[in-house]
């Protein structure tokens, strides 16, 4: 019986420490494992007589670790492309993220150039006053649509998750002892998330 060649070490493991850039590289190593793969079952049917029909559980098991490590480039290959495919999107969302609010806000600032041009040649005050007004209710309707509330602070009891206490004073009168006597700067809401403090003058 003739004596069998010995057979070609497979490749080791290309399994490596992951860059950033690897995606050619996963490739030239895909191509090398599948190569040397053939090359493998080429040896072994050449080398085998004809009467035996299966080989080794040694060769077995070097064939299946070489077909595993092609499956494990391939899908390494697929989530590196996910991966790629995902900050893309997240950066793009994150570039586009406050365009609708600003397309909502755009017609209230041409109200505003409007005001301000005609505010140059205006004769009565009321009506500049009026224009004024009605830009302000304008713009607090378009992001009251988006999620935006007014904090209520005046008169209520000091919360130092919702307000942000600047100064203390005497109370007028004893209800008021502990609650916010003046509102600095007004706090508000998004969709219920308080996303600016209310500063406020508490009494004392």
């Amino acid at each position: 019986m003739l004596k069998k060649k010995k057979i070609q070490e497979e490749p080791q493991n290309p399994e490596s420490q992951a860059q950033e850039e690897i995606s050619e590289e996963i490739k030239e190593e895909i191509k090398n494992v599948n190569d040397a793969n053939q090359k493998h079952k080429n040896d072994l049917e050449e080398d085998l007589p004809e009467e035996e029909d299966q080989i080794s559980e040694e060769d077995r098991l070097r064939t299946e670790l070489a077909e595993s490590n092609n499956k494990y480039l391939r899908l390494y290959a697929e989530f590196d492309n996910y991966k790629r495919r995902t900050v893309k999107e997240r950066i793009e969302l994150q570039q586009t993220a406050g365009k609708d609010v600003i397309m909502d806000l755009l017609p209230v600032l041409d109200d505003l150039d409007r005001a301000l041009k005609a505010m140059e040649t205006a004769n009565d005050v009321d009506a500049v006053k009026e224009g004024v007004a009605l830009i302000n209710h304008k713009i607090k309707n378009t992001l009251a649509q988006k999620g935006l509330k007014e904090m209520e602070a005046k008169g209520v009891v000091f919360d130092a998750d919702l307000h942000e206490g600047i100064t203390t004073i005497p109370a007028p009168s004893d209800d008021l002892k502990g609650k916010i006597i003046d509102e600095l700067e007004k706090g508000y809401y998004l969709n219920d998330k308080v996303i600016r403090y209310a500063k406020v003058v508490i009494g004392a």
